[in-house]
């Protein structure tokens, strides 16, 4: 079609030869008998009928057109970015309601300190491709990989503790961000995974040492943090994690030190992220439809009135 515009069903066409058949076939017979001066009656009502013949097929052409339903793809692509794609994995597990994390609100949940200070680093992070995963017993996307920061920490702000249960699969959340960054495409992939408590075996049902290999097969450089007292996480397993896959294990005992691991986190080198391609359909449809109902309510109009001259 022109100018890349196409038809979405175009066999339809095929329906016109109906019109002409019927057209050709079922004509109405003229009458046999003619009153006088009829002759000059007909000659003057032919501009008239070639008037209806066009309207009716301009009509019927332009209905078959609508139907066959003219599309164009349109594309359009997302601004480049020069960043990271980053897997922020946050433990929301029923020990997260600790207080006191933070000298300055005492009151404040580990929880509450936790997502101001990851809304904090997302809106920083304006280069990069953000997803989001949570978890507990289990672990679950709450955000796939996106540039927009403000829905993002619209998200953030809205998670409660407790909502994927109250232990904690550690390895399986490790699991879970790696698969968020799976089809990523960037150079560089980061989970940066933050918890406040061991594993449960009971319920984390992906091995330690799978998860890490899948990390690594992947390409993602893992940052653990652990928050809390010292006996509280088990720092040898965010270690391991960490020395694996390249990345680097922090720990944090207050609010201001999170924010201290954070800042480092966000010194990260720049990368390549490729521009996100997409298209829609324009439909065009309207159009001929417009044209053709415009048609034959003319026809219809000037027939009428012609019957009744």
């Amino acid at each position: 079609m022109f100018d890349g515009i196409y038809f979405e069903f175009p066999k339809i066409a095929f329906v016109i030869f109906f019109f002409i058949a019927c057209e050709t076939l079922c004509k109405m017979k003229l009458p046999s008998i003619y009153f006088p001066h009829a002759s000059q009656f007909m000659k003057s009502n032919i501009a008239t009928s070639k008037l209806l013949f066009f309207l009716k097929w301009i009509g019927i052409v332009m209905l078959i057109l609508a139907l066959m339903s003219p599309v164009k793809d349109e594309p359009y692509e997302l601004t480049p970015k020069q960043g990271h794609e980053i897997a922020l994995i946050l433990d929301a597990s029923q020990s997260m309601e600790a207080r006191g994390f933070d000298m300055n609100d005492p009151m404040a949940t580990r929880f509450d300190v936790v997502k101001k200070i990851v809304r904090d680093f997302i809106q920083k992070r304006k280069s990069d491709n953000i997803g989001l995963v949570v978890f507990g017993v289990y672990s679950f996307i709450a955000s796939p990989l996106t540039y927009d920061e403000h829905i993002l920490s619209r998200i953030v702000s809205q998670l409660q503790i407790g909502m994927a249960g109250k232990y904690t699969a550690l390895y399986e959340a490790l699991a879970q961000g790696v698969n968020l960054l799976k089809i990523s495409k960037a150079k560089s992939k980061v989970a940066i995974l933050l918890t406040d408590g061991y594993s449960t075996p009971q319920v984390d049902k992906i091995p330690l040492d799978v998860a890490i290999d899948l990390a690594k097969k992947e390409g993602v450089k893992v940052y653990p943090i652990g928050i809390g007292g010292p006996n509280e996480y088990n720092r040898a397993v965010l270690v391991k994690i960490a020395k694996e896959t390249g990345g680097v294990a922090f720990g944090a005992s207050s609010a201001d030190e999170l924010k201290a691991v954070y800042a480092k986190i966000d010194a990260l080198e720049k990368s390549d992220i490729k521009n996100e391609t997409f298209t829609y359909l324009k439909y065009y449809y309207f159009y001929p439809l417009f044209i053709g109902l415009i048609s034959l309510m003319l026809y219809i109009y000037l027939r009428n009135k012609r019957g009744s001259a």
